[in-house]
């Protein structure tokens, strides 16, 4: 059975935080406006359509962004305006076949760690092994003798292919909305919404519609990592148990998301439930806007934790790209409920593409050479921070199941806490540790009220 696999996504730059766009672009209809508190919206005749966000700020329909912009600049009543920025268009990585014998080989070479699971590819998950990766397979050996709290993760990106045959069991499903009889059920202001929404493709209304199915396959693999179905006697496992995976399609395939369907897309995730965000997504440039930080603030107040790649724009170990020095985004916002990630090796090395930051990166995780679910019930490797970011949140939800009393950002406390530390990771990563799933409950359970 052939196989698929990528090489270093660092031209997946959506995904990674990196950009090629040469000049900033945004949507011309669109603005940011945050007024001070107790101010109302400004009024001017350029708005055509309003739509409160959440407290004072608002995206605001408009006949001319620049226009607006400017006449609004002089407004003593504001606090900030922003335009509505994409990322930039970039290519997407393609995928390289590999042969049945390169397969067997490379099968051959990984080692025997599959106790415990019945998954057939569950020994290709190096990142489960206690050696170099997160320690998962021995903390399944000796787990809290009570069930974890199901968690819903929103994966924000490109969309999740949820008749795979290792995620058709683990979606969330909003139980409350009816299928396919357009009307809104649950009042919530989607139509239709089963698994998530769709901002990218939006109704008569300028509604997001519900068809988060993937085209690309990067979301999907983001996916099985998190919580492929565990002991189903197919494919792979993911690295929690507990987990219900909220498909937000808000990245197009060519890498170009607005700020607006992030912003969107994090509300509707926090509205619906959802207690980790996992965003293998980024750009370069923020055009000095602080709306998805402020965002990220507000969703905080409903206790969602959101996991963020640090990006993959090193050549190391000659060349590291420092996010304290040269920030990307989401990473580079001073969110406190945000928990950005490095990317290691099997042999337990930082990943040779992988960002830094000894004050704003927080944390490493398994990001090279990682082993998932791809369209159409394929299964395939692929490397980058996008790779690690979803491993870590695997392991948050986790401790977030176990633990529920627990608030996002002790949790987080928590997960840095518990880090393997490593030499190699010192004056490069704010913990210079690994994320470690065994060490995070055990360190959760010490921090515990004793259970009843």
């Amino acid at each position: 059975m052939l196989k698929l696999t990528t090489g270093i996504l660092t031209i997946f730059l959506c995904s990674f935080g990196m950009s090629q766009a040469s000049e900033l672009r945004y949507h011309p209809n669109h603005l940011f406006i945050k007024m001070k508190p107790g101010t109302p919206l400004a009024e001017s005749s350029l708005i055509t359509k309003s739509k409160r966000l959440f407290g004072d700020l608002y995206l605001v329909k408009t006949s001319s962004a620049d226009q607006l912009s400017s006449q609004l600049q002089q407004d003593k009543g504001i606090e900030y305006v922003q335009k509505d920025f994409f990322a930039g268009k970039r290519d997407m990585p393609k995928h390289e076949v590999l042969e049945n014998e390169a397969h067997t080989s490379f099968k051959k070479i990984m080692n025997d760690f599959s106790n415990g699971f019945n998954d057939p590819e569950v020994g290709r998950l190096w990142a489960f092994n206690s050696t170099s990766g997160m320690s998962v397979l021995s903390a399944y050996e000796s787990l809290p003798n009570y069930s974890p709290e199901e968690v819903i993760v929103a994966v924000v990106d490109t969309g999740v292919d949820h008749n795979h045959e290792d995620l058709k069991d683990v979606m969330w499903v909003n139980e409350k909305e009816i299928p396919g009889n357009k009307i809104d059920d649950d009042n919530n202001g989607y139509i239709d919404d089963i698994h998530g929404i769709n901002t990218l493709v939006r109704d008569a209304q300028g509604l997001a519609t519900m068809n988060t199915m993937a085209s690309h396959w990067h979301g999907t693999h983001v996916a099985g990592t998190i919580a492929a179905s565990q002991n189903n006697g197919l494919g792979i496992a993911g690295v929690a148990s507990n987990v219900k995976i909220m498909a937000i399609r808000t990245v197009p395939d060519n890498a170009d998301e607005l700020d607006s369907d992030i912003v969107e897309g994090f509300l509707y995730a926090a509205k619906m439930g959802a207690k980790v965000i996992n965003c293998s997504f980024g750009k370069t440039v923020n055009e000095g806007g602080m709306v998805v930080r402020d965002t990220m603030n507000q969703i905080s107040k409903k206790g969602v934790l959101v996991v963020v790649s640090a990006g993959n724009d090193s050549m190391g170990p000659f060349s590291w790209h420092n996010n304290d020095i040269s920030p990307k985004y989401p990473a580079s916002f001073d969110s406190q409920n945000m928990i950005v990630i490095a990317s290691t090796t099997s042999t337990g090395s930082l990943s040779g593409f992988s960002n830094i930051g000894p004050v704003t990166v927080d944390i490493a995780s398994p990001g090279s050479s990682i082993y998932s679910t791809l369209n159409g019930n394929k299964y395939g490797m692929a490397s980058g921070t996008s790779m690690a970011a979803p491993n870590a949140s695997g392991v948050v939800a986790m401790v977030m199941g176990y633990f529920p009393e627990f608030t996002n950002t002790t949790v987080k406390k928590i997960i840095m806490d518990s880090t393997n530390r490593d030499e190699n990771y010192l004056g490069k990563i704010l913990t210079g540790g690994r994320v470690n799933l065994k060490s995070a409950l055990n360190l959760a359970m010490n921090r515990s009220k004793p259970k009843k």
